[in-house]
């Protein structure tokens, strides 16, 4: 590169807000002091010589590099860096003409504003608006990924620019490339048909409860389960768990009814299995989504796919707890009958889905979705300040989530169970 004069060197994690053409007049070696007065290779101007070149060729493999890359080897290259003079573009030529020539300067605040130091401060340490050079540092948390829009606030005039970027680049041009569109569109319509396809007999089922002829009205319906209560259970005090008597049904049983144990190890079983799905749903969807889509689009897909397929896996461990409950029920005594009224009867075809599972389901997805947001509803811009409040939600989304896995699990267990059960005996009978 000995045939240019000079070179401006940006990374690949910067963007440039304002004009820096005042850099190429730098002598010889420019480049700006971060933490412990440690050069940064991120923005540089430097001076292409083949002697100079050559000169650090041979010392490559003599200085140590505290980095084990180039920024590392710079930093011993040039010892005596922290000691130069501050660039001053405003000095006249005849100034510059009458001073001793540097052999470096040190470059200002304003052509690498650190994104690291804004978060931690929540501003910048110099006027924004004279800012020319934005450096993003934070490690793995670099701009081009959809996810840093919302975590970090500088990252907006990063996606101010690259909207107006040709679409030459993997999620430059506001990420329209037809390949990754095409890709997108798949995502977004992909859970929405599998859930039409798996729904459909859930409505159906819906359709004949709520409007059937020849049965009660839904109000009727509701209003007998009513009557009956879930049982008493906890997995996590030592004593045994088990599901006890509704007390309608216990003043008529007398002493003739067996209280019906559930497995000590149900509720643990429940609440792990739920965070797993949780997990296993967020990593898959993070997965999927393309790093280079726009902000509002990877939001809207992680959402998407969590959802579809946090349900998908809870349906599939909802009926093997119900498939479980039918097991243990078909084992039953004659004489051992279940006081537990599901509100179901004594259906072949349960549906998972039905009001109270969708009502639970419910509460947990508008806290998911709550949760990330409190910052913005609050209009909290600093970096702790939001992981404080994002913490805070997220627990109690976990308390949420506990008390809903636990008590699913209960409740279909004991529908499969009263299910798989001899029919239990009218009122009348029972007196």
């Amino acid at each position: 590169m000995t045939n240019y004069k000079k070179v401006v060197y940006l990374d690949a994690d910067t963007v440039v807000r304002k004009s820096i053409d005042d850099l190429f007049m730098c002598e010889k070696f420019c480049a700006n002091l971060k933490h412990s007065e440690r050069l940064n290779s991120g923005v540089m101007v430097v001076e292409p010589s083949k002697e100079l070149f050559d000169d650090m060729m041979t010392k490559v493999n003599i200085l140590p590099s505290y980095t084990g890359g180039d920024q590392g080897f710079l930093n011993s290259y040039y010892a005596d860096f922290p000691n130069a003079h501050l660039f001053n573009p405003e000095l006249s030529k005849e100034e510059r003409k009458g001073r001793p020539l540097p052999s470096m300067e040190r470059l200002s605040t304003l052509y690498n504003a650190d994104v690291g130091l804004y978060m931690l401060a929540n501003k910048w340490m110099v006027n924004e608006d004279e800012l020319r050079v934005i450096h993003y540092t934070l490690g793995p948390l670099k701009p081009w990924d959809w996810w840093t829009f919302w975590l970090l606030e500088p990252v907006r005039y990063w996606q101010d620019v690259r909207v107006t970027l040709e679409d030459s680049l993997p999620g430059t041009g506001g990420g329209q490339d037809p390949r990754m569109r095409l890709y997108v569109w798949v995502l977004i319509a992909g859970p929405l048909l599998v859930l039409l396809f798996l729904s459909r007999h859930c409505f159906c089922q819906i359709r004949q409860y709520f409007f059937g002829s020849g049965s009660l009205s839904w109000l009727t319906r509701h209003k007998h389960r009513t009557g009956s209560s879930l049982p008493y259970f906890s997995a996590i005090n030592g004593s045994p768990p088990q599901a006890s008597l509704s007390q309608h049904g216990a003043g008529a049983a007398g002493s003739n009814c067996s209280v019906v144990k559930l497995p000590s190890h149900l509720g643990t079983f429940a609440i792990m299995s739920c965070f797993l799905c949780a997990g296993i749903s967020f990593g898959a969807a993070m997965f999927l989504i393309p790093r280079q889509v726009m902000p509002s689009t990877g939001l809207f897909l992680l959402y998407e796919w969590t959802f579809f397929l946090f349900a998908l896996l809870k349906k599939w461990y909802l009926e093997y707890m119900l498939v479980w409950g039918k097991s243990l029920g078909s084992s039953i005594s004659g004489n051992m009958m279940l006081y537990y009224d599901s509100g179901k009867g004594h259906s072949k075809h349960l549906s998972i889905w039905d009001s109270q599972t969708m009502t639970y389901f419910a509460i947990m997805a508008c806290l998911a979705v709550l949760v990330p947001c409190l910052p913005y509803f609050f209009g909290v811009t600093a970096l702790f300040s939001r992981l404080g409040m994002v913490i805070g939600g997220t627990m109690l989304l976990v308390i949420v989530m506990t008390y809903v896995s636990e008590h699913l699990a209960v409740h279909w267990f004991l529908c499969g169970r009263e299910s798989g059960s001899p029919a239990r005996a009218p009122d009348s009978e029972r007196l």
